[in-house]
């Protein structure tokens, strides 16, 4: 599939998937939906081990271009609803069931939707110059692509009702010191940083990588003791892996392991 609003590279066991509508500060239209959608399924299917989503330009993301909504026969447009259901929702599930880690680098404003989908990574690291907006009450609208369920679990009630409801900008480095994000570092620093973890992740074991994600995304879900089962039984399919068997080997004759995801 040819990509006109994304960018797609894949090397050395990671993807770089980057949202390439500078000119709207990558805010999503139908066609980039379809386009992300596209390339997430293909990462997965692919040999990569590690996904780095950013976006180009100035910023990351600024949410939904509201010129643009999808039209149905006859010319009525798509309501939000119809359209949280058919884009957003299968994005946000998309990023959190890939069979590896998933890294946002920020290096912008993150607004409305586009916060969450950062939010939605498992590290988020950003420029110091960037910014998250949970922008949707100017509109009337509530914090969506999981907004309502992610923030107060990072930040707790408090804080996730005064983003919510008074829309204003939070700094990369105050979102760092409430928990919000993993890292914030100087904006010359944001690309290197995020292309270091990335090739760490790359070479890392894989199956146990994924692993970890299901086990913490799912824990809430859970009693502890019922939890403490779901690590016994991950512990058994793990132990079992030529990842382990590398780990522990590479441990005993001092040297540095070789993982390769299986």
């Amino acid at each position: 599939m040819p990509y006109h609003t994304v960018l797609l590279d894949e090397s050395d066991g990671v993807a770089r998937l980057t949202l390439n509508r500078p000119d709207r500060l990558n805010s999503f239209t139908v066609q980039m939906h379809e386009e992300v959608q596209h390339a997430l399924c293909s990462i997965g299917a692919g040999g990569a081990r590690v996904l780095l989503l950013t976006g180009a330009g100035r910023a990351f993301c600024a949410g939904q271009d509201l010129n643009d909504r999808a039209v149905l026969p006859g010319g009525a447009r798509v309501g939000l609803g119809e359209s949280v259901e058919k884009y957003y929702i299968p994005l946000i599930r998309g990023l959190r069931q890939l069979p590896m880690p998933v890294l946002a680098a920020v290096n912008g404003v993150a607004a409305g939707a586009g916060a969450n989908i950062a939010l939605a990574c498992d590290l988020v690291i950003a420029a110091r110059s960037a910014s998250f907006v949970q922008s949707f009450a100017k509109l009337g609208l509530i914090p969506d692509s999981g907004g309502t369920w992610t923030l107060p679990r990072l930040v707790g009630n408090a804080r996730a009702l005064g983003l919510a409801l008074l829309a204003e900008k939070l700094p990369a480095e105050q979102a760092a010191q409430w928990g919000l994000i993993w890292r914030c570092v100087e904006d010359a620093e944001l690309q290197p940083t995020v292309e270091h973890l990335a090739r760490q992740l790359a070479s890392a074991p894989t199956l146990g990588l994924a692993r970890i994600k299901s086990a913490i995304y799912e824990s809430g879900e859970r009693t502890l003791d019922e939890q403490l089962l779901r690590e016994r039984d991950l512990m058994r399919e793990l132990g079992q892996t030529q990842d382990y068997a590398e780990g522990v080997a590479a441990f005993i004759e001092k040297r540095a392991p070789i993982f390769t995801g299986r």
